[in-house]
């Protein structure tokens, strides 16, 4: 009886050992997973213009460098205010803003192009190559864009995702959030014209941010998929101002086309709109 004893505790003994390593096992894919669910993003979207894009025949042949087309980890513009900006942003100019329309319904200032609006046009302006970068990949490189839907022969940016240096026809860019009336002074207090929804806010390595909850029921923290709205002092005091990243995510994943305009959440139901519209 004795041994029989000691042959089911060392048989238990194996068994949770067994149970354990399998555990760990386990848990090591899973994270394994995170990481890879973690790691996809822009590699499956238009904006990979290496050769690893597999989204169409926009790829150039000459690096496998995804990220090096927008940023660069030494000598980026220091005008860009988004992060080690690779591209010349001097080299852009002459837009003509929705101001111009005159329009009514704008009770919004509406300051010249910049923050990080300026850096999405320095592709999608339709002028620059795509490939024309303050650092190249490596010695040698040069312009090989496969012509495709998305850029020319030459690397420029071509069809739709032209937005030109014409923006009347736009979503203003540059312009007061909600009219204005939201300062560094009154972080929580109304916007200017009520049919605005009045943004979070919070203070981030002693900087002001914004940004509109998109959750049915606002969590009071910024995520990706808010509408992030970026922080300028044109006018003499501390702001948040609608931009091109506003409602897009540069980096967002594309499943399968589902989100080709890289939008921060579904515009399902104009879901992008009444985050911000009161309607």
């Amino acid at each position: 009886m004795k041994d029989l004893i000691l042959q089911l505790r060392s048989l238990s003994a194996g068994v949770i050992t067994l149970i354990f390593a399998v555990s760990i096992i386990a848990l090591g894919l899973l994270s394994w997973t995170d990481v890879q669910a973690q790691a996809v993003g822009i590699i499956n979207t238009p904006h990979n213009l290496s050769s690893t894009n597999t989204t169409g025949p926009n790829a150039n042949a000459n690096t496998a460098d995804v990220c090096v087309f927008c940023h660069t980890p030494h000598g980026g513009d220091t005008s860009a205010s988004v992060p080690l900006w690779n591209k010349d942003l001097s080299l852009l100019g002459g837009f003509t803003t929705y101001d111009t329309l005159g329009t009514s319904s704008n009770d919004g200032e509406i300051v010249p192009v910049g923050s990080v609006s300026i850096a999405c046009l320095s592709c999608h302006d339709g002028v620059q190559a795509m490939d024309s970068m303050i650092n190249e990949p490596g010695s040698g490189f040069d312009s090989a864009f496969v012509p495709g839907v998305w850029t020319t022969g030459g690397g420029v940016m071509s069809g739709d995702a032209v937005i030109g240096n014409d923006l009347q026809d736009d979503h203003p860019i540059g312009v007061q959030y909600g009219g204005g009336g939201i300062t560094d002074g009154a972080l929580v207090g109304p916007t200017n014209d009520i049919d605005f929804v009045v943004p979070g806010n919070d203070v981030i390595n002693g900087n002001t941010i914004w940004w509109v909850d998109t959750e049915t029921t606002p969590n009071g923290t910024r995520q990706k998929t808010d509408m992030q709205l970026y922080t300028r002092n044109d006018l003499g005091n501390i702001e948040p101002f609608v931009e091109c990243a506003s409602g897009h995510d540069p980096h967002v994943e594309d499943v399968a086309g589902s989100n080709p305009t890289f939008l921060r959440v579904s515009n399902a139901g104009s879901a992008v709109c009444l985050a911000c519209h009161i309607k």
